[in-house]
């Protein structure tokens, strides 16, 4: 079973073909919240190696992650620069941050639901970038493929990492609460079109 495959059977829902139609339309917009969306992803890895020291596997893992997120950070720059893609401030989508709600505020429970909610972000980011590859002009398919490998690498180290805190301890009814919320997030309407939008309201 290949990753790709692995992270369609994790998820609850696939995108909907509506959202792919929104992303051809406001490819643009695609691109620089995709750019965002990576700068955030390095972000998010560093706080954790800030916050928790002392697991050397989690932080070896997130050093990488955050390195790599910032390449393909430089990589999307580089399509909207010689694109002509003026790089302006956009809000963010509402998906991360509802997301997020439902983490716990004490430790290690914290812990575990952020790197459980960094994976299924991870998820959803492969589950995508495939989804809309195939409709892309042929640089655009190129470089979103390309990105399958390590966004799929990204995921599985985060549940890994996130069962290991755990320690021992099942963690799939957490895993539950946070796929169900990223389905309806998935698939309810959104009033504006992100890279993880829902499908933008009639």
């Amino acid at each position: 079973m290949n990753a790709l495959t692995r992270i369609n059977q994790f998820l609850l829902c696939e995108t909907p073909d509506a959202w792919v139609q929104s992303a051809l339309q406001h490819q643009a917009l695609l691109l620089l919240d995709h750019a965002n969306c990576e700068k955030k992803a390095a972000s998010t890895a560093l706080t954790l190696m800030y916050r928790y020291v002392g697991d050397f596997e989690m932080m070896h893992k997130m050093s990488r992650l955050a390195r790599e997120e910032l390449r393909h950070y430089e990589q999307v720059m580089a399509i909207m620069e010689t694109r002509g893609i003026a790089y302006e401030q956009i809000t963010p989508c509402r998906y991360a941050s509802e997301l997020r709600k439902p983490v716990r505020t004490h430790e290690p429970a914290r812990f575990i639901d952020t790197l459980i909610v960094g994976a299924i972000i991870e998820a959803r980011s492969c589950e995508r970038f495939a989804k809309v590859a195939p409709h892309l002009d042929e640089e655009l398919q190129k470089f979103y493929l390309s990105l399958l490998k390590s966004e799929a690498r990204h995921y599985e180290d985060y549940l890994h990492l996130a069962r290991k805190a755990a320690g021992g301890e099942s963690i799939d009814d957490r895993i539950e609460v946070f796929l169900q919320l990223e389905k309806s997030l998935i698939e309810s309407p959104d009033t504006e079109f992100r890279f993880h939008s829902g499908v933008l309201a009639a």
